[in-house]
């Protein structure tokens, strides 16, 4: 119960502490969201019937449970995250990786925003439906995890930052430890977010198929 509570209150004191951080990823990852859903209007016709026909095959293999093998689904989902958060985490440990961090993130963002609007937009309550089940779940886990990773890649880089600037001193190394630990905490996380992408949601995405009709 004590380490608990010691948890919490580092937590807290983290949050509070990072908090200007937090705002400003959270509202630059919700712009990112709302430009990708704005991009979907700005289709052609052609192109998003090109974009339907493909999602049309893709659900129809769903629907068939054509799916890939689970293990080679984990690797493939677990290989993405750890290579686009990795390089959040590597570009946190020069001061000039900062904008890419925030332009990742934006990224991220945007591709929820366009995958929702797409769907929502070319099959009305159907897409919305087929957007919680196979989008939603996952991204409960993940959007915070990159929120939370570019924050902490944004606060180390600030403290490399005022060592170069000489503004204070602090020996580096511990912050350094913390940060490679927090990594492999992130490691963890993204294995749970695959195992559920792998054997979890195929599962949740047939049965959307089957509700639907």
């Amino acid at each position: 119960m004590n380490r608990m509570g010691i948890f919490k209150r580092s937590l807290v004191e983290h949050v509070t502490n990072h908090l200007s951080i937090y705002i400003f990823t959270v509202v630059l990852l919700s712009m990112g969201v709302i430009f990708g859903a704005v991009i979907v209007n700005s289709l052609s016709f052609s192109q998003k019937n090109d974009l339907y026909a493909y999602l049309t095959l893709f659900f129809g293999q769903v629907e068939e449970g054509e799916f890939a093998n689970s293990s080679t689904m984990f690797v493939q989902s677990f290989a993405h995250y750890s290579k686009y958060l990795g390089l959040m985490w590597f570009l946190g440990l020069s001061v000039i990786g900062l904008p890419v961090i925030y332009i990742l993130l934006f990224l991220k963002g945007l591709v929820v925003g366009f995958t929702v609007g797409f769907l929502v937009g070319q099959m009305g309550l159907n897409g919305f439906f087929l957007s919680f089940a196979a989008i939603f779940p996952q991204n409960v886990l993940l959007i915070p995890i990159y929120i939370v990773v570019a924050t902490v890649a944004t606060s180390f880089s600030i403290k490399l930052w005022r060592q170069v600037t000489r503004r204070g001193f602090e020996p580096m190394f511990p912050h350094f430890m913390s940060y490679s630990f927090f990594l492999l905490f992130i490691g963890a996380l993204i294995a749970i977010v695959s195992l559920f992408e792998a054997y979890v949601s195929p599962s949740i995405m047939q049965a959307v198929f089957q509700i639907l009709g």
